[in-house]
């Protein structure tokens, strides 16, 4: 798999909880800070303290491979209780993108919620690219490397959003 076959990763759980408390949980911005490996620290911009399309919000992120940086996304997809989605973009250019465009972003993530089983059915994506990120700075160093790079970023990726799931599922099931 190369950078512009745009590669994603995908995992899922099943919570025993009903959706509205599931999406409580996902459109909580904060939340995955608690659980990721990567995502250090998120708020929302613009004086918005909830999701709607088009609100932003800024995330800083570190990683032993790819250093610290900030992001600034903004949310593409909202339909309660089923679908928060966001475009991530470089607002600092720190990864060569000529400017931040939410249509071109560095990578776009997903929560996907449905009933299932008396419980829910959560799923948590992202697809990389199409603009420049700090993955794509490692492909430029290792060109000939370029496909074991990705899986290791999308293996890599996965474990965080394995995290993520878990926690959300534990405070879900958890009694208020």
């Amino acid at each position: 798999m190369r950078h512009t076959d745009g590669p994603s990763v995908e995992c899922e759980t099943h919570i025993e909880a009903d959706p509205a408390r599931v999406w409580e949980l996902v459109t909580d911005i904060e939340l995955p800070a608690r659980f990721s490996p990567e995502l250090r620290r998120v708020r929302w911009l613009d004086g918005v303290d909830h999701p709607e399309v088009n609100a932003r919000f800024e995330g800083h992120n570190r990683n032993d491979m790819l250093g610290e940086w900030r992001t600034m996304s903004y949310v593409v997809e909202l339909d309660a209780p089923r679908v928060f989605a966001w475009a991530v973009v470089d607002p600092d250019g720190r990864f060569g993108a000529a400017a931040p465009d939410p249509r071109t972003p560095v990578a776009t993530w997903r929560f996907v919620l449905e009933p299932a089983a008396g419980g829910t059915r959560l799923v948590h994506g992202t697809r990389i690219g199409p603009a420049p990120s700090g993955l794509t700075l490692a492909i430029a160093g290792n060109p000939d490397q370029e496909e074991a790079i990705i899986r290791w970023r999308l293996a890599d990726l996965r474990a965080g959003m394995e995290n993520t799931l878990q926690g959300i599922k534990s405070l879900a099931e958890r009694p208020r």
